[in-house]
């Protein structure tokens, strides 16, 4: 397996893996926002995504945060249309 030295494929990887998150989890990431505390719920779930992206790609481009502005755009954001106390 190749690692990723490239900050558009690292991006798109942290993507994917956040997607992936958020396609199988569906309900405990509705959970986790309905009752605030999303990184409680999912914690085993984002850690076994982060510690899969990191192996993935090179120190340089894991500390650049693309897997958490992804685990934010895509379990937070994209569930704006959800009542929470976060908005």
């Amino acid at each position: 397996m190749r690692i990723v030295d490239n900050p558009e494929a690292a991006r798109r990887l942290a993507r994917a893996i956040a997607s992936d998150l958020s396609l199988y989890n569906e309900e405990k990431i509705l959970e986790g926002l309905q009752a605030d505390n999303l990184y409680d719920v999912m914690h085993d779930e984002i850690e076994e995504g982060r510690t899969l992206f990191r192996s993935r790609v090179t120190d340089e481009l894991y500390d650049k945060n693309f897997y958490d502005r992804a685990i934010i755009d895509l379990l937070v954001k994209s569930k704006g249309h959800i009542k929470c106390k976060l908005w």
